[in-house]
């Protein structure tokens, strides 16, 4: 997990405006792309469609993040190398392979330097992704509070499925069937030995720090 969201409540230029829903000066348009985040031209090429833009980002344990890719990734290919294959350049001495793509995504604090370049971190909410599984009335709370918005969404809004691990939306008034995440979502991981795992904290661990000093946040990924 590790979405991005822009909250586009200021005016929008045209060329990008035909490619968002019509909404009403008291609205707010979201979009979503997980990659953003992580896209190096990103910041800059929003930026200059709106500097006024709100940024909304969910962020998970990175070593669970990489684990997470990596099996779906393994759905989607089986033959691929194993995750210690990929995630080590030296598993014996513990030099992780930061160009490999899972591991580099979960270095957030390198790509919140690039957005920092660009936008205010006032602009900036930080979702936890722990705890959008544990209290996501809690967490839905805080991102209404940060667009300005009333708290509509609340406890009763939500309901745990315990077959997929994750809450779900109780059902909503347009549709007959509650809405849960997709089927990519709550996938079993694949099993990594603990000392895989323990080098790769130690490997996020200064890179996490200096994320949470930055964003005035511990997400206590330790």
């Amino acid at each position: 997990m590790n979405d991005f969201y822009l909250s586009l409540s200021t005016v929008i230029p045209p060329a990008e405006k035909g490619l968002m829903p019509r909404t009403l000066d008291s609205q707010i348009t979201l979009e979503k792309t997980p990659s953003y985040f992580v896209t190096k031209e990103a910041p800059r090429r929003i930026c200059s469609m709106s500097h006024k833009t709100k940024l909304i980002v969910v962020v998970r344990n990175p070593v669970t993040r990489a684990i997470s890719d990596y099996t779906q990734t393994l759905s989607k290919k089986p033959d691929i190398p194993t995750f210690e294959e990929l995630a080590f350049k030296n598993k014996s001495e513990g030099l992780v392979d930061s160009s490999w793509n899972a591991i580099r995504i979960g270095m957030y604090i390198l790509h919140l330097e690039n957005w920092l370049q660009y936008f205010r971190l006032s602009q900036m909410h930080f979702v936890s992704g722990e705890r959008l599984i544990t209290d996501p009335a809690g967490e839905m709370g805080r991102v209404q509070d940060f667009l300005g918005l009333k708290r509509i969404i609340t406890d009763k809004h939500f309901y745990f499925n315990r077959t997929k691990g994750f809450p779900c939306l109780k059902k909503p008034e347009s549709s007959s069937q509650p809405r849960c995440l997709g089927k990519s979502k709550g996938r079993t991981h694949v099993q990594i030995e603990r000392e895989v795992i323990e080098q790769l904290q130690e490997f996020y661990r200064p890179f996490n720090i200096k994320f949470f000093e930055t964003v005035g946040q511990d997400f206590k990924w330790d």
